[in-house]
């Protein structure tokens, strides 16, 4: 039987595919290209980063526990502690603005990384292969080099005041680390095409394949990272690493005319999805027409509405009271169905955003599927003297004023975007997606689902379909939405087109399995250089 794996970095789909196909299973490809995405795209995701998997097992035929490995603020934390520094919200969701960008470049911005215990765990229930198989790819490609592709050149390339938060190239400026790998001996950044090495890297994923991720917790590495974060004003410190520790959670599941969609739980992104499809769960969208104004606005709406109930109460559940089951209900669903109805306003509350994330969907020839999508924030710029990876910076995205949902406490997780996703027909898998993309994700993989499932498109048109977003009081669509169907919206709603045809709006990796037969399918988002790859 086949395999595929789909995810946006074509280096690192070769590699779980070449684990695929030398009798590894998906939590082993999974992991293999977690680790080489890790080395090529080092603002996304690392060694620094979190996670959350979703994943089924083909042995028993059920979804798994959740793996959920978030990066959490550090005891040194206090809610207060930023509230006189707090410039303004991002009006983008992005976090917040504060004097010195504190939150969001250099060591005060890191969070206790979680995906070395994340991965860990995920290796200790599923995984067949050793540390050193699962990381060779990696470790190599850390060594001899990797080329340059042009979407990671061209982030480089963008000024300061691109953004009015850090820019990739900002970012490089951080640590003299960080630019004594990833800048040339005149200062300049890597082009595209060009060979970029990171033997700092080989030797952390040689450690790792050595002694297991534990030692990003307690061993060599920890004394490393916790030495150089305490001699620089981090918030974290050896006990946070020490004693961290991965969640294992049910998923959040939702039902959706004869399908089951099995996603993650609070405070990531899988019950917004399943409120967006309980509230379109008794409309007939295929009969308003893919992507005619009628259904953007539908959908629009749904996406809307879900926000608003998620801006208000998502949360870390550790910490705060998350309404879950009223969130995800039917009554809740029947009462924003009304209010749609009505044509009544909609007030979606402060937005909240992450980014800078990556995702791998894989199934192998056994039925394992997994979904994993890890993250670094927007990346910190941080690196630690001869380690190679950079940390997080998920400070970024809790709110400084105390006494709110995402506000600040040690050990506490934020609220992200990440919605790593299986749509099961009679118990099986059907689809296995994410995304990368903020909390857009969430609204990426709505529609892919719905393309899918409403409209009967093979994965690769329900992924390359033109895509929309609405999260605040603005729907905005990508350049191939006609302007003549943004025209009609605007007589119901303000309609914008962002100056991107493919990407700006998540990227969806997907895998789909005909229930029938069983064949695979894969697409990858035009949005980046990603792939999908059938292992026969």
């Amino acid at each position: 039987m086949p395999s595929m794996i789909s995810a946006p970095q074509p280096l690192a789909v070769e590699a779980g595919a070449n684990m695929l196909a030398d009798g590894g299973n998906a939590f082993d490809a999974a992991i293999t290209c977690a680790a080489v995405q890790w080395l090529i795209d080092p603002h996304s995701c690392g060694a620094g980063g979190y996670m959350v998997m979703t994943s089924f097992s083909g042995t028993t035929g059920e979804p798994n526990p959740v793996i959920d490995a978030p990066a959490v603020a550090g005891n040194g934390v206090s809610a207060e502690m930023w509230q006189d520094i707090l410039i303004r919200p991002n009006p983008e969701g992005w976090g917040y603005f504060l004097e010195g960008k504190v939150n969001e470049d250099g060591y005060q911005s890191v969070c206790v990384p979680g995906i070395g215990r994340g991965l860990g765990l995920v290796h200790e229930r599923w995984a067949t292969r050793s540390w050193d198989e699962l990381l060779a790819p990696a470790i190599r490609i850390a060594e001899d080099g990797w080329m340059v592709g042009a979407l990671q050149a061209a982030r480089w390339k963008e000024p300061p005041g691109f953004y009015e938060g850090s820019s990739g190239r900002q970012k490089l400026d951080v640590t003299p680390s960080a630019q004594r790998i990833y800048l040339k001996p005149d200062g300049s950044t890597y082009e595209m095409h060009e060979t970029l090495s990171n033997p700092d890297y080989g030797v952390t994923l040689r450690r790792i394949a050595e002694a297991g991720p534990e030692d990003l917790y307690t061993g060599q590495l920890a004394e490393a990272m916790a030495a150089d974060l305490a001699a620089n004003g981090s918030w974290v410190t050896a006990e946070d690493l020490a004693g961290y520790q991965p969640r294992v959670e049910d998923p959040v599941t939702a039902s959706y005319k004869g399908y089951t969609v099995v996603s993650n739980q609070p405070p990531h992104g899988g019950p917004t999805l399943a409120a967006m499809l309980n509230i379109l769960g008794a409309d007939d969208l295929a009969g308003l027409g893919h992507n005619s104004p009628e259904y953007i606005l539908r959908v629009s709406m749904a996406m809307k509405a879900a926000f608003a109930d998620r801006n208000r109460h998502m949360a870390d559940e550790q910490f705060e009271d998350v309404p879950l089951e009223w969130m995800t209900s039917d009554e809740r669903a029947a009462e924003w169905r009304e209010v749609i109805a009505s044509g009544e306003s909609i007030d979606v509350g402060r937005q909240q955003a992450d980014s800078g994330t990556t995702h791998v969907s894989v199934v192998d020839a056994s039925g394992n599927c997994v979904s994993l999508t890890h993250s670094l924030g927007t990346s910190s710029g941080v690196v630690t003297d001869g380690l190679g990876f950079m940390y997080n910076n998920s400070m970024v995205n809790f709110d400084p004023v105390p006494g709110r949902p995402n506000s600040i406490a040690p050990g506490k997780g934020r609220s992200t975007g990440m919605t790593p996703t299986l749509v099961l027909k009679d118990g099986r898998p059907v689809l296995v997606l994410g995304a990368p993309g903020a909390t857009r994700i969430i609204t990426s993989v709505l529609q892919v689902i719905l393309n899918h499932l409403e409209f009967g498109m093979s994965i690769t048109d329900a992924v390359h379909a033109a895509r929309f977003d609405c999260q605040g009081d603005v729907i905005k669509c990508q350049r191939r939405i006609p302007e003549f169907v943004c025209e009609e919206i605007r007589k119901s709603h303000p309609v914008v087109r962002i100056p991107r045809s493919h990407g700006g709006l998540a990227l969806v990796h997907a895998v789909a399995i005909d229930p029938v037969t069983g064949e695979l399918s894969g697409a990858a988002d035009t949005g980046a250089d990603g792939m999908a790859l059938l292992v026969p």
